[in-house]
Parts: structure tokens; sequence; C-alpha cells
């Protein structure tokens, strides 16, 4: 595993297991650099949970992603996104 994924493993770590909200706002800035759509969304839903202080350009660039898939899909993230993170 290379530096940035076996970083971005101890973030998830964190954020799932311990509920840091902080890991869980590091690893969604780090979906949002890298362009990422889903994992973006389901990140920034954890990341929402955990109460992290989220900012506006959070709020936009999920809000980009999520008008351009079907309300199917949208349901199937959230889905994955309560799986992931055990709600």
């Amino acid at each position: 595993m290379n530096a940035s994924r076996d970083a971005a493993a101890q973030l998830s770590e964190r954020a799932c297991k311990k509920h840091d909200a902080g890991a869980a706002l590091a690893l969604l800035d780090r979906s949002i650099a890298l362009k990422h759509r889903r994992i973006a969304l389901i990140r920034y839903l954890h990341a929402q949970y955990l109460d992290a202080p989220l900012e506006a350009r959070h709020h936009e660039y999920v809000k980009g992603v999520a008008a351009r898939l079907s309300v199917d899909v949208l349901r199937q993230i959230a889905v994955a996104a309560r799986a992931r993170f055990g709600e």
C-alpha cells in the first residue's frame, strides 16, 4: 500500500471505529481533492453524522455530485453509507 492509501486507511479506521469527526472530515477533503463522487457522498454523510464542522465548499461539492445522479443511485449511496458506518 502506498503512503497516501495507508494514511487514508488510518483515517478511515479512526472515523469508523473511533467516531473521529476530524478524521471523517479529512477523508471527505481527500475525496474532494481527488474528485471522487460516490465515496465523497458517503464520506459527507458520515462527517455530517459525526457532527464534523462542514463548510460551504463541502456542501457545494456534494450538491453538485448529487445533482448528476438519479434518485435510485442516491438511495443506494445512502444505504451503503448506513451499512458502512453502522447506522
